[in-house]
């Protein structure tokens, strides 16, 4: 289905954007910190595991689209594109911008999974990342686009688990080390604005 390659590639820019510090990653660092480190493991699984939705839902998504015509296909490269670009811009306008952590509303960890499931659910421009960036690892030369879909997307699940499980766990550490240095941010969030401006670049010229 995939080659090593692809997989190696994905894998790698998976990795680089769930690093960068975001919502959802500082969510589970101050939750690891404000009540414990039981707690920034449990938010990080919550988080996680609400990505299945969108995964589940981007594999529809794109099966729908492709299945309905060159036309509408091409407005969904165009629209993707044009999001990917705007994502590049917000982060690299934002790449000095140090992220604050918020230590209040201290309720302890029952309802943390739940919390963090619904706020990935429930966030639209999840949906749109997960559509428009799961497609550029996609052989659409096959007929199974959708497994295909679901597949990158556990491992993207998975990858996003075990690395906010660790933030969560040693929210402190990372604390110090990473969301409070001014130059890690910064060196992130321009790296995600290459990233998503090669993605961009690479889903205008993706073709059925």
């Amino acid at each position: 289905m995939f080659d090593l390659s692809t997989l190696l590639l994905f894998m790698g820019t998976a990795i680089i954007l769930v690093v960068i510090p975001g919502p959802d990653l500082v969510f589970t660092v101050t939750q690891g910190m404000a009540n414990g480190k039981r707690a920034g493991v449990i938010t990080a699984m919550g988080l996680s595991t609400g990505i299945i939705v969108h995964t589940l839902a981007a594999a529809l998504g794109l099966s729908l689209i492709i299945k309905t015509s060159v036309v509408v296909f091409t407005i969904f490269k165009i629209g993707g594109a044009l999001y990917l670009f705007y994502l590049a811009f917000k982060s690299f306008k934002r790449r000095k911008v140090i992220f604050r952590l918020d230590n209040e509303g201290n309720n302890g960890s029952n309802g943390l999974f739940l919390k963090g499931v619904l706020m990935n659910i429930l966030n639209p421009k999840v949906a749109i990342f997960f559509l428009t960036f799961l497609p550029q690892f996609v052989d659409y030369k096959t007929l199974n686009v959708p497994l295909q879909m679901v597949f990158l997307g556990f491992i993207f699940i998975i990858l996003t688990a075990i690395i906010f499980s660790l933030f969560g766990y040693f929210s402190g550490t990372f604390r110090e080390q990473f969301l409070k240095k001014p130059r890690f941010n910064e060196y992130m969030n321009v790296t995600a604005t290459i990233i998503f401006v090669g993605l961009g670049l690479k889903l205008l010229t993706t073709t059925m």
